[in-house]
């Protein structure tokens, strides 16, 4: 045991440097959001994040809009267990064949109107794994998708620029919109 506790005060405190990220885009970002959010859902944005099949990285990114860094719920998203209590669904990952009816399931339990964000290289396009024996690929070959945001994975700050490109009102066809 002392031998642990030496080498841990000669080695010191091993830890991470904060992510970069610009806080006045975020700031930008979440002031806009919120204005939507207020107008079109009273004030809180209810978010189901449904993982189709994918290798995590995603979910990790999106694991990391609730950390003190980000903190998206001081905007009014917040992330729901229940499809039924969702306005939008944030699925990623290609769609396994074990997980297409679920995320069908999971499409008609949410409430309209409704929208359906692909986030990741493998919710827009099917990635590396594309239409195969186990997987149907992109998300919009099992639902419809409002919003695509592209990234392997795909940064926090997209994942709010793709939140407030599904919010915003558009004259351009819902499912050709592309976050970048």
């Amino acid at each position: 045991m002392l031998r642990i506790l030496e080498q841990s005060l000669r080695i010191g405190v091993i830890t991470e440097s904060p992510p970069n990220h610009d806080e006045a885009e975020l700031m930008r970002l979440g002031i806009e959001l919120r204005r939507l959010i207020d107008t079109r859902f009273a004030r809180s944005l209810a978010i189901r994040q449904v993982d189709a099949g994918s290798c995590n990285g995603c979910e990790l990114e999106i694991h990391a809009l609730n950390n003190p860094y980000y903190d998206v719920e001081r905007f009014g998203i917040h992330f729901v267990a229940s499809p039924r209590h969702a306005d939008v669904l944030l699925v990623t990952g290609p769609v396994s064949r074990h997980m297409e009816t679920a995320l069908r399931r999971t499409w008609r339990a949410t409430p309209s109107p409704k929208f359906v964000i692909a986030a990741g290289e493998c919710a827009c396009t099917g990635g590396e794994f594309g239409v195969s024996y186990a997987s149907r690929g992109a998300i919009e070959n099992v639902i419809p998708v409002n919003v695509k945001i592209s990234g392997c994975p795909p940064a926090p700050l997209e994942l709010l620029k793709g939140l407030l490109a599904a919010l915003k009102p558009s004259t351009q066809s819902e499912s050709s919109r592309v976050a970048s």
